[in-house]
């Protein structure tokens, strides 16, 4: 049996066995309903708006609903039979906090049983389905946003930056974009996530943006409860604030200036790899015209190389910056546990969790 590959995301969980060529079979929310103990659904409409967040900005948080997530996704989803578990890679976001680490090799060896563990970062994955080993990748999450130069399959962690922003903020904002344009209607946040799905896309450059102001063509949308909106220029504010945070209120530089600035940390014999050979993954990087305004920002950079996105090899899945850290996370697991790269059970029972540390680096 192949090993299985979860990259558990604060939106989605991406799971299945490492098979590489392939997108994930298993795509799920990773929010969960809060259900009854006779495992029914409530029918209290305030209780069934409560939802469990198992992955908040990219790290787990609640460890029960982690274990009852990957019970429903190991044995129900993927066939595991209990008694005969497994070997499973996670993928990891930047930064992940020692104690996490530990707590998962834990769970997934004294709960779930497995004969073999390996994790691996995130920005190291993405890296590898596009067949590189070295550049920078710049994965926009639900969460967060992650801006990690890897040289040879190692991150430089004291260059890295995390930006506790991401897809849902956007959608926050869009909600209240909305709002101003539609007082009279009321719009829940899923379907404005939805909406955002189906409308967001960048403009052309900050000009373009700014003649939206005067002139944008305006849409009607029809809610699921019949409910109709007119949606003009908001369709533009997601892209735009990833290029100008001021947008969000945050003080910060666009997503390109902090590119630019973050490889100027490491050492100048690497800036041309790294820039040269970056990956912009994550949902929000797919919206219509994000890559063509993140290469013409590119090209206005204070930087003397200018980053440039590597296109994903022609064998790849389509869709491939949704879901690139699990397709890295397949093309390793074909490598780490073939050659006991990885934790075995004999290792964790020797050494304990802190065995993590010192086999998944």
């Amino acid at each position: 049996m192949e090993a299985a590959v979860v990259d558990a995301g604060s939106s989605l969980l991406k799971a299945g066995f490492a098979i590489p060529d392939q997108s994930p079979p298993m795509i799920i929310p990773t929010q969960m309903k809060r259900m009854l103990d006779d495992g029914s659904l409530t029918e209290n409409p305030v209780v069934d708006e409560v939802t469990v967040e198992p992955v908040v900005r990219g790290y787990i948080t609640d460890w029960d609903a982690m274990e009852d997530l990957l019970n429903y996704v190991l044995y129900s989803g993927l066939g595991w039979e209990i008694g005969n578990e497994g070997q499973i890679l996670f993928t990891d976001p930047l930064c992940t906090p020692k104690a996490n680490k530990e707590q998962l090799v834990q769970l997934m060896f004294e709960t779930f049983n497995i004969s073999g563990f390996y994790a691996s970062e995130q920005a190291v994955l993405s890296l590898y389905a596009m067949g590189r080993i070295s550049g920078c990748t710049v994965d926009i999450g639900h969460g967060k946003i992650d801006i990690a130069p890897v040289i040879e399959g190692a991150v430089n962690h004291i260059a890295s930056r995390r930006f506790e922003f991401g897809g849902i903020d956007l959608t926050n904002f869009l909600a209240r974009e909305l709002g101003k344009s539609n007082p009279l209607v009321n719009i829940s946040i899923s379907d404005v996530e939805k909406i955002k799905q189906q409308y967001a896309c960048c403009a052309e450059d900050e000009l373009a943006y700014q003649k939206t102001k005067d002139s944008c063509t305006a849409e009607t949308h029809t809610l699921p409860d019949g409910q109709v909106i007119t949606i003009g220029r908001e369709r533009y504010t997601i892209g735009e604030a990833l290029f100008q945070p001021s947008l969000l209120g945050l003080e910060a530089h666009g997503i390109v200036e902090q590119l630019v600035r973050t490889i100027s940390t490491v050492p100048s014999d690497n800036h041309r790899q790294l820039l040269e050979n970056t990956v912009v993954c994550g949902g929000t990087s797919s919206m219509p015209g994000f890559e063509e305004r993140f290469q013409k920002e590119s090209s206005l950079s204070s930087s003397a190389v200018r980053p440039t996105i590597v296109k994903p090899p022609e064998y790849m899945p389509e869709n491939l910056t949704m879901y690139s850290a699990w397709v890295g996370g397949a093309i390793l697991a074909k490598v780490v546990f073939p050659q006991n790269q990885h934790v075995t059970k004999a290792d964790y029972d020797e050494t304990g969790p802190s065995i993590v540390h010192k086999k998944c680096f």
